[in-house]
Protein backbone atom coordinates (compact mmCIF):
# COMPACT_ATOMS: atom_id res chain seq x y z
CA UNK A 1 0.00 0.00 0.00
CA UNK A 2 1.14 3.48 -0.44
CA UNK A 3 3.18 5.51 2.13
CA UNK A 4 2.21 9.45 1.97
CA UNK A 5 5.56 10.85 3.23
CA UNK A 6 7.55 13.82 2.27
CA UNK A 7 9.09 14.75 -1.03
CA UNK A 8 12.50 14.77 0.15
CA UNK A 9 11.73 11.09 1.92
CA UNK A 10 9.84 9.30 -1.12
CA UNK A 11 12.84 10.43 -3.39
CA UNK A 12 15.59 8.62 -0.62
CA UNK A 13 13.54 5.59 -0.59
CA UNK A 14 12.83 5.64 -4.13
CA UNK A 15 15.67 6.63 -6.29
CA UNK A 16 19.01 5.35 -6.13
CA UNK A 17 22.57 5.82 -8.08
CA UNK A 18 22.39 3.66 -11.36
CA UNK A 19 18.69 3.29 -11.34
CA UNK A 20 16.43 3.55 -14.57
CA UNK A 21 14.15 6.59 -13.89
CA UNK A 22 11.11 7.18 -15.77
CA UNK A 23 9.36 10.95 -14.96
CA UNK A 24 6.47 10.87 -16.96
CA UNK A 25 3.25 13.51 -17.86
CA UNK A 26 2.84 15.11 -21.48
CA UNK A 27 3.17 19.36 -21.30
CA UNK A 28 0.60 18.10 -17.99
CA UNK A 29 1.65 17.37 -14.86
CA UNK A 30 5.23 17.30 -15.47
CA UNK A 31 7.09 15.91 -11.85
CA UNK A 32 9.09 19.19 -11.64
CA UNK A 33 9.69 18.99 -7.79
CA UNK A 34 10.35 15.25 -7.91
CA UNK A 35 12.76 15.84 -10.36
CA UNK A 36 14.71 19.01 -8.23
CA UNK A 37 14.28 16.45 -5.32
CA UNK A 38 16.46 14.21 -7.19
CA UNK A 39 18.84 17.06 -8.49
CA UNK A 40 18.87 17.75 -4.80
CA UNK A 41 19.75 14.26 -3.32
CA UNK A 42 23.04 14.20 -5.93
CA UNK A 43 21.30 11.17 -7.69
CA UNK A 44 24.19 9.66 -10.22
CA UNK A 45 24.18 7.30 -13.14
CA UNK A 46 20.56 7.42 -13.71
CA UNK A 47 19.22 6.29 -16.98
CA UNK A 48 16.38 9.17 -17.12
CA UNK A 49 13.55 7.45 -19.71
CA UNK A 50 10.43 9.78 -21.20
CA UNK A 51 8.27 10.03 -23.98
CA UNK A 52 9.38 13.75 -24.47
CA UNK A 53 12.29 14.89 -22.56
CA UNK A 54 11.74 19.00 -21.80
CA UNK A 55 12.71 21.49 -19.35
CA UNK A 56 12.75 18.76 -16.20
CA UNK A 57 15.10 16.60 -18.05
CA UNK A 58 17.55 19.14 -19.04
CA UNK A 59 18.17 19.98 -15.36
CA UNK A 60 18.70 16.88 -14.30
CA UNK A 61 21.40 16.08 -16.92
CA UNK A 62 23.19 19.41 -16.61
CA UNK A 63 23.17 18.88 -12.74
CA UNK A 64 25.33 15.33 -13.44
CA UNK A 65 22.49 13.03 -12.63
CA UNK A 66 22.29 11.44 -15.67
CA UNK A 67 24.64 8.62 -18.09
CA UNK A 68 21.37 7.66 -20.03
CA UNK A 69 18.89 8.55 -21.61
CA UNK A 70 15.90 6.94 -23.77
CA UNK A 71 12.97 9.20 -25.12
CA UNK A 72 11.07 9.72 -28.47
CA UNK A 73 11.29 13.67 -29.20
CA UNK A 74 13.38 16.06 -27.21
CA UNK A 75 13.37 20.11 -26.76
CA UNK A 76 12.13 23.18 -25.05
CA UNK A 77 7.99 22.63 -26.33
CA UNK A 78 7.29 25.66 -28.03
CA UNK A 79 10.50 27.51 -27.71
CA UNK A 80 13.84 25.28 -29.31
CA UNK A 81 16.55 22.97 -28.35
CA UNK A 82 17.37 21.60 -25.03
CA UNK A 83 20.93 23.18 -24.64
CA UNK A 84 22.00 21.08 -21.96
CA UNK A 85 20.85 18.05 -23.42
CA UNK A 86 22.80 19.29 -26.46
CA UNK A 87 26.00 19.82 -24.15
CA UNK A 88 25.73 16.49 -22.79
CA UNK A 89 25.80 14.95 -26.13
CA UNK A 90 27.79 16.77 -27.82
CA UNK A 91 30.74 17.78 -25.36
CA UNK A 92 30.07 15.13 -22.41
CA UNK A 93 29.59 18.12 -20.42
CA UNK A 94 28.97 17.90 -17.18
CA UNK A 95 29.29 13.98 -17.55
CA UNK A 96 29.33 11.56 -21.61
CA UNK A 97 25.35 10.75 -21.99
CA UNK A 98 24.10 7.96 -24.13
CA UNK A 99 21.19 7.87 -25.48
CA UNK A 100 18.75 5.50 -27.14
CA UNK A 101 16.01 7.14 -29.34
CA UNK A 102 12.18 5.19 -30.31
CA UNK A 103 9.14 6.64 -31.78
CA UNK A 104 6.52 8.04 -29.36
CA UNK A 105 4.59 5.33 -30.86
CA UNK A 106 7.53 2.82 -30.01
CA UNK A 107 7.58 4.33 -26.50
CA UNK A 108 3.96 4.19 -25.84
CA UNK A 109 4.05 0.51 -26.63
CA UNK A 110 7.16 -0.38 -24.62
CA UNK A 111 5.09 0.94 -21.50
CA UNK A 112 1.99 -0.88 -22.25
CA UNK A 113 4.37 -4.15 -22.67
CA UNK A 114 5.68 -3.56 -19.16
CA UNK A 115 2.77 -2.53 -17.84
CA UNK A 116 0.94 -5.65 -18.59
CA UNK A 117 3.81 -8.02 -17.39
CA UNK A 118 4.84 -8.97 -21.36
CA UNK A 119 8.38 -9.02 -22.48
CA UNK A 120 7.83 -6.80 -25.88
CA UNK A 121 5.01 -4.84 -27.73
CA UNK A 122 4.10 -5.49 -31.63
CA UNK A 123 4.00 -2.43 -34.23
CA UNK A 124 3.88 -2.14 -37.93
CA UNK A 125 5.10 1.66 -37.98
CA UNK A 126 8.71 0.62 -37.91
CA UNK A 127 8.59 -1.19 -41.19
CA UNK A 128 10.70 -0.24 -43.73
CA UNK A 129 13.58 1.98 -41.24
CA UNK A 130 16.41 0.61 -40.32
CA UNK A 131 16.03 1.21 -36.40
CA UNK A 132 16.26 -2.55 -36.20
CA UNK A 133 19.80 -2.26 -36.23
CA UNK A 134 20.46 1.06 -35.08
CA UNK A 135 18.48 0.88 -32.02
CA UNK A 136 18.93 -1.68 -28.94
CA UNK A 137 15.01 -3.07 -28.50
CA UNK A 138 13.79 -3.01 -31.49
CA UNK A 139 13.66 -6.45 -33.87
CA UNK A 140 11.54 -8.11 -36.90
CA UNK A 141 9.55 -10.45 -35.49
CA UNK A 142 7.27 -12.89 -37.74
CA UNK A 143 3.47 -13.03 -36.80
CA UNK A 144 3.16 -16.81 -36.27
CA UNK A 145 -0.61 -16.58 -37.58
CA UNK A 146 -0.60 -14.38 -41.12
CA UNK A 147 3.00 -14.76 -41.82
CA UNK A 148 3.40 -10.58 -41.90
CA UNK A 149 6.63 -9.05 -40.55
CA UNK A 150 6.25 -7.18 -37.61
CA UNK A 151 8.62 -5.19 -35.10
CA UNK A 152 8.84 -6.03 -31.86
CA UNK A 153 9.77 -3.15 -28.89
CA UNK A 154 10.97 -4.46 -25.88
CA UNK A 155 9.04 -4.04 -22.73
CA UNK A 156 10.67 -0.66 -20.45
CA UNK A 157 10.36 -1.57 -16.88
CA UNK A 158 11.97 0.81 -14.88
CA UNK A 159 13.29 0.53 -11.59
CA UNK A 160 11.43 3.69 -10.60
CA UNK A 161 8.56 5.87 -12.26
CA UNK A 162 7.51 9.19 -10.89
CA UNK A 163 4.41 11.11 -11.84
CA UNK A 164 2.80 14.20 -10.94
CA UNK A 165 -1.51 13.98 -9.94
CA UNK A 166 -4.24 16.35 -9.02
CA UNK A 167 -5.25 14.45 -6.06
CA UNK A 168 -4.86 11.35 -3.47
CA UNK A 169 -7.10 10.37 -0.31
CA UNK A 170 -6.03 9.53 3.12
CA UNK A 171 -4.94 5.52 1.97
CA UNK A 172 -2.87 6.77 -0.66
CA UNK A 173 -5.11 5.82 -4.04
CA UNK A 174 -4.52 8.55 -6.62
CA UNK A 175 -6.79 10.49 -9.07
CA UNK A 176 -5.68 12.65 -12.48
CA UNK A 177 -7.38 13.96 -14.89
CA UNK A 178 -6.84 16.17 -18.45
CA UNK A 179 -4.06 15.32 -20.43
CA UNK A 180 -3.10 11.61 -19.02
CA UNK A 181 -0.70 10.53 -21.59
CA UNK A 182 1.62 7.42 -20.34
CA UNK A 183 1.44 8.29 -16.75
CA UNK A 184 -0.22 4.96 -15.49
CA UNK A 185 1.26 2.54 -17.70
CA UNK A 186 4.46 4.03 -16.49
CA UNK A 187 3.66 3.41 -12.78
CA UNK A 188 2.25 0.40 -13.65
CA UNK A 189 5.51 -0.91 -15.32
CA UNK A 190 8.02 0.28 -12.50
CA UNK A 191 9.24 -1.39 -9.71
CA UNK A 192 8.64 1.25 -7.43
CA UNK A 193 6.60 4.42 -8.11
CA UNK A 194 6.25 8.25 -6.42
CA UNK A 195 3.15 10.44 -6.64
CA UNK A 196 3.31 13.79 -5.94
CA UNK A 197 0.21 15.20 -5.73
CA UNK A 198 -1.97 18.79 -5.53
CA UNK A 199 -3.61 17.95 -2.34
CA UNK A 200 -4.74 15.19 -0.29
CA UNK A 201 -8.49 14.89 0.21
CA UNK A 202 -10.81 12.57 2.61
CA UNK A 203 -12.41 10.74 -0.48
CA UNK A 204 -11.52 11.02 -4.15
CA UNK A 205 -14.72 12.58 -5.91
CA UNK A 206 -16.10 10.98 -9.01
CA UNK A 207 -14.99 12.69 -12.13
CA UNK A 208 -15.63 11.58 -15.45
CA UNK A 209 -12.58 10.74 -17.30
CA UNK A 210 -10.03 10.61 -14.48
CA UNK A 211 -7.84 8.26 -14.30
CA UNK A 212 -7.61 6.44 -10.82
CA UNK A 213 -4.32 4.67 -9.48
CA UNK A 214 -5.36 2.21 -6.37
CA UNK A 215 -2.75 2.38 -3.50
CA UNK A 216 -2.06 -0.68 -4.12
CA UNK A 217 -0.21 0.18 -7.26
CA UNK A 218 1.57 2.95 -5.59
CA UNK A 219 4.62 3.27 -3.79
CA UNK A 220 4.94 6.69 -2.33
CA UNK A 221 2.88 9.68 -2.32
CA UNK A 222 3.97 13.24 -1.33
CA UNK A 223 1.64 16.54 -1.06
CA UNK A 224 3.56 19.07 -3.39
CA UNK A 225 1.34 21.56 -4.12
CA UNK A 226 2.40 23.65 -7.54
CA UNK A 227 4.93 20.52 -7.89
CA UNK A 228 4.12 20.41 -11.57
CA UNK A 229 5.52 23.96 -12.51
CA UNK A 230 6.41 25.20 -15.13
CA UNK A 231 3.81 23.17 -16.32
CA UNK A 232 0.45 23.18 -15.37
CA UNK A 233 -1.85 20.83 -12.88
CA UNK A 234 -5.65 21.00 -14.48
CA UNK A 235 -8.07 22.14 -12.23
CA UNK A 236 -4.92 23.86 -10.24
CA UNK A 237 -2.23 26.16 -11.94
CA UNK A 238 -1.76 27.42 -15.45
CA UNK A 239 1.28 26.76 -17.71
CA UNK A 240 4.01 29.35 -16.81
CA UNK A 241 4.96 29.77 -20.49
CA UNK A 242 7.62 32.94 -19.63
CA UNK A 243 9.53 30.19 -18.04
CA UNK A 244 9.78 28.36 -20.72
CA UNK A 245 11.01 31.36 -23.09
CA UNK A 246 13.36 32.35 -19.67
CA UNK A 247 14.88 28.70 -19.38
CA UNK A 248 16.43 29.11 -23.45
CA UNK A 249 18.95 31.80 -22.18
CA UNK A 250 19.94 30.29 -18.85
CA UNK A 251 20.56 26.73 -20.28
CA UNK A 252 22.52 28.01 -22.96
CA UNK A 253 25.65 29.32 -20.27
CA UNK A 254 27.00 26.48 -18.11
CA UNK A 255 27.59 29.45 -15.54
CA UNK A 256 23.98 30.73 -15.89
CA UNK A 257 22.63 27.30 -15.68
CA UNK A 258 24.92 26.85 -12.71
CA UNK A 259 23.70 29.58 -10.84
CA UNK A 260 20.32 28.98 -11.64
CA UNK A 261 20.72 25.78 -9.75
CA UNK A 262 22.25 27.04 -6.96
CA UNK A 263 19.40 29.38 -6.10
CA UNK A 264 16.65 27.52 -7.34
CA UNK A 265 17.19 24.21 -6.55
CA UNK A 266 20.22 23.80 -4.27
CA UNK A 267 19.05 26.51 -1.84
CA UNK A 268 15.10 25.14 -1.85
CA UNK A 269 13.66 22.78 0.34
CA UNK A 270 11.24 20.13 -0.97
CA UNK A 271 8.87 21.46 -0.13
CA UNK A 272 9.16 25.28 -1.64
CA UNK A 273 11.22 24.88 -4.69
CA UNK A 274 8.60 24.00 -7.38
CA UNK A 275 6.07 26.71 -5.63
CA UNK A 276 5.43 29.73 -8.85
CA UNK A 277 8.06 31.97 -8.83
Amino acid sequence: MAEIVSLAEAIAAAVHDGDSLAMEGFTHLIPHAAGHEVIRQRRRGLTLIRMTPDVIYDQMIGAGCASKLVFSWAGNPGVGSLHRFRDAVENDWPTPLEIEEHSHAGMANRYVAGASGLPFAILRGYRGTSLTTHTSGVAEIECPFTGETLTAVSALRPDVAVIHAQQADRLGNVQFWGITGVQKEAVLAAAHSVVTVEEIVDALPPRIGAVVLPAWTVGFVALVPGGAHPSYAQGYSARDNDFYLAWDAISRDRDAFAAWLDEHVYASSAEAAERPR
